[in-house]
């Protein structure tokens, strides 16, 4: 057991020569050793300890990605203290809410949006640190390094000491804040450089936001753990994403399938062939845009799954070749089930099930909801021997011949049709494959004869000349089975969606602009 500030002192020792960091942005790209930027976090810690951050307080954090963002997470780490990062496009609603929930001591936001946090905000925060997210907060009179520098981390932090509190997306429900200590962030940096073999000549691409647990745990931890390095961009641009990759020498990358959707439909018809060497995504992926994008990356893509509360991933595609369809088995050290979301008795293969992931609180599962028991005590099973079995409320299937897992959705995204079952999810990874779709959500209406129907809102590809309803129906019946064709069709100029894309289907409603019915 180890803290996730010692993770990253060691890796300081080690490769402190080798490069840690290289940012992107419109002026151009600036490069770190791990040394170089241990100096930047020692300076950072020592400016948010002249704020008052000592051990068990809480910084409050609302960045788009750069160098700043790092820096205070890392020193919030050797301070002993917690790091609450918040989505850049926060309301000052959601900042209000989440500085009563959290009582930061200090928050970091951009100068450019700070008249609206501080609307959010109100008298509740003492401090408030404005940075430029450039490359100018961390050099010489940069807002972030002005204290003197602390080079060692504060006496007694412990593994099981607090490190975030990150709240969920909230793409089905409102955001739960999900607590997170220094030992889970070490174990999920062991756990996720072993499972992409990452070596210290490799080097992540990071398009994602840093807020989100796909840019920390899938990414950052494990290139710490292993000593590589990271290109981080400013933001993500499916247009430009090829040719950052190949410019900033990427190996490694991980992406959201409509992220992948977007790239396959900006990047032009002739883009530069990539030689990564490896690709995680998450959610579904059509067999046609798996296979375009595995040609664009020069490997295929394997899909994972896993939630911010799991910490690291709880299965991964293995299989060789990569395939389109499959979150494969638990990996190495997982444990997993798939039972029956009502009675929690194990189901048999090709049965839709709920997985459940057992693990240990604070170690590679999270530690528990933020002043939420009630929700922490519902989502646990604990057991005697000191682990726990989490619901993760998401449905699987079992592939009788290979023991493989298939991602079905969340326990309501799947839906009776005349009595048989419609994962919303694999109808959409479906209709995003229709000519002149860009991508696609599917939503459950109720039916008087059929209980619920499955009904669709298409983003065309080109406005210009979105798809016609009538063929979209024609194309769904050669490639749905009749139970999971829409009934109604929708073309509309874009999905409500959270800040690393994922859509928020129960938003569809409210926000969905038709163009055409």
């Amino acid at each position: 057991m180890s803290t996730f500030h010692e993770h990253w002192s060691r890796t300081v020792r080690r490769a402190g020569p080798a490069t840690f960091l290289l940012f992107q942005d419109e002026t151009g790209t600036t490069a770190w050793t791990y040394a170089e930027f241990d100096a930047i976090v020692a300076r950072t810690a020592g400016t948010l300890r002249t704020l008052g951050v000592v051990p068990g307080a809480s910084v409050h954090v609302v960045l788009r990605n750069c160098p700043g963002f790092l820096a205070v997470w890392l020193a919030v780490a050797r301070l002993g203290a917690w790091l609450v990062p918040a989505d850049p496009a926060s309301s000052p609603r959601d900042i209000a809410v989440q500085i009563r929930r959290t009582r930061p001591v200090a928050g970091v936001c951009a100068a450019a949006r700070a008249d609206r946090y501080r609307r959010g905000a109100g008298e509740a925060l003492p401090h408030l640190i404005e940075l430029r997210e450039n490359v100018g907060d961390v050099g010489d009179g940069g807002a972030l390094v002005a204290g003197p520098p602390i080079t060692g981390a504060a006496g007694g932090i412990k593994p099981a000491d607090r490190l975030a509190v990150m709240f969920t997306s909230g793409t089905t429900s409102e955001p739960k804040g999900v607590v997170l200590t220094q030992e889970n962030y070490s174990t999920v940096a062991e756990t996720m450089a072993a499972a992409a073999a990452l070596r210290s000549e490799h080097r992540w691409l990071v398009t994602l936001p840093l807020f989100h647990a796909n840019a920390q745990y899938y990414c950052f931890a494990p290139a710490i753990s292993a000593g590589a390095s990271v290109a981080l961009t400013h933001a993500f641009s499916a247009s430009r994403w090829v040719r950052q990759a190949h410019e900033l020498r990427a190996t490694h990358a991980s992406l959201f399938a409509a992220p992948i959707r977007m790239i396959l439909a900006r990047c032009g018809a002739e883009p530069p062939r990539l030689h990564l060497r490896h690709v995680w995504f998450a959610q579904s992926l059509g067999r046609d845009h798996h296979q375009r994008f595995s040609e664009i990356a020069g490997c295929r893509p394997r899909q994972l799954y896993g939630m911010t509360e799991t910490v690291a991933a709880v299965t991964a595609d293995t299989s060789l070749p990569a395939r389109h369809d499959i979150i494969g088995g638990p990996l190495a050290g997982r444990e997993i089930a798939v039972a029956d979301a009502g009675t929690g008795k194990p189901v048999g293969d090709g049965v839709p099930g709920m997985l459940l992931v057992r693990g240990v609180r604070g170690r590679d599962l999270f530690a528990g909801y933020l002043d939420d028991p009630a929700t922490t005590g519902r989502s646990f099973t604990d057991l005697p021997d000191g682990t726990s079995w989490f619901r993760t409320g998401d449905l699987v299937g079992r592939d009788a011949a290979t023991g493989e897992l298939r991602f079905v959705g969340r326990a309501d995204d799947v839906i009776k049709v005349a009595g048989e079952n419609v994962s919303l999810s694999e109808v959409e990874s479906v209709l995003a494959q229709a000519p002149k779709v860009l991508e696609a959500a599917v939503v459950a209406q109720r039916d008087p004869i059929r209980d619920q129907v499955p009904v669709a809102y298409v983003v065309p590809a080109d406005a210009l000349s979105p798809p016609d309803v009538g063929a979209l129906a024609e194309w769904a019946a050669d490639n749905l089975p009749p139970a999971a064709r829409p009934r109604a069709w929708h073309v509309i100029a874009e999905l409500p969606r959270t800040s690393v894309g994922k859509v928020r289907r129960f938003q569809i409603g409210e926000s969905g602009r038709a163009v055409t019915d």
